[in-house]
């Protein structure tokens, strides 16, 4: 079975293929790998990632009996604006995680991650963005690489050669993926730690409320 040439590892290298990839992702997508996310109809730029995870551009009100159909529970949100506006419906928890990936850290991967485990344990998921390719693209890499042990070229290629649509975001999330430390990630969600840094502002936000507490007497 035919496969996309995995990406080289050094950061260059990267760079390069992906405006390679950025240059014929109409005529990649028609060789994806069949690991990768699976498209669910032709709206939404919807795709299935996993049994009890999906990804997605921004849905409107029409999207709701698409969302009952699949039995998504929550809908995590990767955009500065509220899914309130369009998402109505009382049985589906929103949570919202706006972030940059111009900007992204640690602390935003934990925060993602850890929301869709948790979420998964009421039912499928379904995560986006605006166009469901750059922001939403970088967090179903790093729940592939960080959750399910993907390799950091596997999750590249899916990101980027997948055909969910081309994005000059792609560059911000190859150089966090290039120097995001894996086992790192994955003992802080192991551990329930905010960020892969004791110094970072949640980590010391934390300890200044748990230090700040009276001690219980024996």
């Amino acid at each position: 079975m035919f496969k996309p040439q995995l990406l080289p590892a050094l950061g260059l290298a990267f760079m390069a293929l992906f405006a390679t990839a950025h240059a014929h992702a109409d005529e990649n997508s028609s060789i994806r790998s069949p690991e990768w996310a699976q498209p669910v109809g032709d709206q939404y730029n919807l795709h299935q990632m996993t049994p009890t995870l999906y990804r997605s551009a921004l849905p409107d009100s029409n999207a709701a009996p698409l969302l009952e159909k699949l039995k998504i529970g929550t809908v995590i949100n990767f955009l500065p604006e509220s899914d309130a506006s369009w998402l109505k419906a009382p049985g589906i928890r929103q949570v919202q995680l706006a972030y940059r990936t111009n900007h992204v850290d640690d602390t935003d991967v934990l925060a993602a991650l850890r929301a869709i485990q948790e979420a998964q344990a009421n039912g499928p998921v379904l995560m986006h963005c605006k166009h469901g390719s750059d922001r939403t693209g970088l967090m179903a890499a790093m729940y592939r690489v960080v959750v399910q042990g993907w390799s950091k070229e596997e999750a590249l290629n899916e990101m980027t050669l997948g055909g969910f649509g081309t994005s000059n975001g792609f560059k911000d999330g190859i150089r966090y993926m290039m120097k995001a430390d894996i086992d790192k990630l994955r003992t802080a969600l192991a551990k329930g730690d905010c960020s892969t840094s004791a110094f970072a502002l949640c980590s010391m936000k934390d300890w200044i409320t748990t230090s700040g507490k009276p001690e219980e007497k024996l």
